[in-house]
């Protein structure tokens, strides 16, 4: 079973995340939150392509919307009601994900 993180693992973890194209990791709803400008259209649905197949890896899937140049992603564990490390072993993926594109 995977456990929810407390909220000082949860601060410790968020600053060992590293930026996406200038955006940082924030909490918003109780969930790791990323909103990431790309230089178009091509560049974010490119991202979002790769990111699939990380999650799809790992068998835990963002929440996450893209409209134009633009991709909202949020994270949480719903069997563990909150955020675990699940959540940031994906978020560290879609860090380096996004600096492939």
């Amino acid at each position: 079973m995977i456990t929810k993180l407390s909220d000082q693992e949860i601060q410790t973890r968020m600053a060992q995340l590293g930026t996406i194209l200038g955006e940082t990791w924030k909490l918003k709803d109780s969930k790791l939150h990323i909103s990431i400008k790309f230089p178009d259209f091509v560049s974010a649905f490119t991202f979002m392509t790769t990111t699939a197949f990380y999650a799809e890896k790992l068998n835990h899937h963002p929440e996450w919307s893209n409209v134009y140049n633009r991709v909202d992603i949020n994270l949480s564990t719903h069997d563990a009601g909150g955020i675990t490390e699940l959540d940031f072993k994906l978020a560290e993926l879609i860090t380096i994900s996004a600096g492939n594109c």
